[in-house]
């Protein structure tokens, strides 16, 4: 990027650091610091200490045996502490390394997710931020999952993470990550993530939530796909937080696109969690899919979503489905299909209740006891078939849910 569009950018940003979000409950930036203190990197991660690696392992990432992994990034705080790769053609870095060794990577910097978006954004763009870059080389498929954590470890702190990933083309990336915090009185995660999705690439992103009861969450992200390109997305959030607000919006810009959005969300008591997919398809022949199940055992869940048909061609469904397991707590599902020409394909369908007490008694009168059956219902409930999810992932997927379920009952 030029040096006088760098300016401009910066600009916006400043002019944004108030600006409210559009959406989810809205949080005064001055209760957190911004800066904390820098922390040591490690050559081996698991020597972390052990409240680091209880918090980084209970979001699915392995630390004893990297070999499991094609490529690890963990970052804690404001400072990534360890990065590396174990296959050749799969690049994971720090943000600010990368950037000094390639020149072309600030092209991609905010080029997906607007910097003056809000206030959240904004505050990003007008200080320097870390993250990380994972890149796939044309025409590399990964072997084994690369993995990324993001911990929150020093209280009242905004952690601020900006991230860029990149499949080149005819490339393959399966991605799982993990954001958490230690259990701390109050914190705050704003993060910005880039997806750029190039011809006939794919990219599966698998992230798991696995925060503290009072931690505010406000991640911003944006993919763009290019033609044959799939882009698919899955996201779990069982653990208790304060708030969630998150609406992560996929581009189609190539013809013959896909996408696919999965989201398994639990608000327990207290929680609030503001969280919706949007597709924008503008290649012609482009499919779009947004799945989400939710739960309520207390929290209140507004779960969004919404698909845009912009071209000729196109597909889309959502499917919003809510579970309410307590008499406190709401679920509001709020589709939203958008046509803009004839000849495409869109449709919704929403439900939310509680479970049928006829289905609960047909399984006690199998031999179930009345808590095993509605723990049975819940489980079939929370079960997503995610179409072409590599084994490994959809173990970890499912291993994720399964170790939360326990929190329900």
């Amino acid at each position: 990027m030029s040096e006088i569009a760098a300016k401009d950018r910066l600009e916006l940003a400043r002019k944004a650091l108030e600006k409210r979000a559009a959406l989810g409950p809205d949080i005064d930036l001055q209760h957190y610091a911004l800066d904390g203190e820098k922390h040591q990197y490690l050559e081996d991660p698991s020597q972390l200490p052990e409240e680091d690696k209880a918090t980084v392992l209970g979001s699915g990432i392995i630390l004893d045996d990297l070999g499991q992994r094609s490529a690890t990034f963990l970052q804690k705080d404001q400072s990534p502490i360890h990065f590396s790769s174990a296959q050749d053609g799969i690049e994971v870095k720090s943000l600010s390394e990368a950037l000094k060794i390639h020149d072309w990577l600030d092209d991609y910097l905010w080029q997906a997710v607007e910097v003056d978006t809000d206030k959240f954004t904004a505050q990003l763009g007008v200080q320097e931020t870390d993250g990380y870059l994972i890149r796939s080389l044309p025409g590399v498929k990964t072997t084994l999952p690369v993995q990324a954590c993001l911990y929150l470890g020093h209280k009242n702190l905004a952690q601020r993470v900006h991230n860029v990933i990149i499949a080149e083309e005819d490339s393959e990336l399966h991605i799982i990550t993990g954001c958490s915090s230690h259990p701390m009185s109050k914190g705050l995660h704003l993060g910005i993530t880039e997806f750029y999705v190039k011809r006939g690439a794919q990219v599966t992103f698998t992230m798991i939530h696995n925060w503290s009861p009072d931690i505010e969450v406000r991640p911003r992200s944006v993919a763009i796909v290019e033609e044959d390109g799939v882009f698919m997305s899955n996201f779990v959030a069982m653990k208790p937080l304060h708030t969630l607000q998150m609406y992560p919006t996929t581009r189609c810009v190539g013809p013959n696109a896909t996408v696919r959005f999965n989201t398994v969300l639990v608000a327990q008591a207290g929680s609030l969690m503001d969280v919706g997919s949007r597709v924008v398809l503008d290649g012609p022949g482009s499919r779009a899919e947004v799945v989400s199940r939710t739960i309520s055992t207390g929290g209140d869940i507004i779960a969004r979503g919404e698909i845009q048909g912009n071209a000729p061609g196109v597909k889309g469904h959502l499917e919003c489905r809510g579970l309410l397991l307590a008499d406190r707590g709401t679920i509001r599902a709020v589709p939203e299909l958008t046509g803009r020409l004839a000849g495409i394909d869109l449709s919704h369908e929403a439900a939310v209740g509680k479970i049928a007490e006829d289905e609960v008694e047909y399984l006690m009168s199998r031999g179930l006891s009345r808590d095993e059956a509605t723990a049975m219902i819940v489980r079939g409930f929370l079960k997503v078939d995610i179409e072409g999810l590599p084994p490994m992932l959809e173990a970890e997927l499912k291993k994720a849910i399964e170790d939360s379920e326990e929190d329900l009952f």
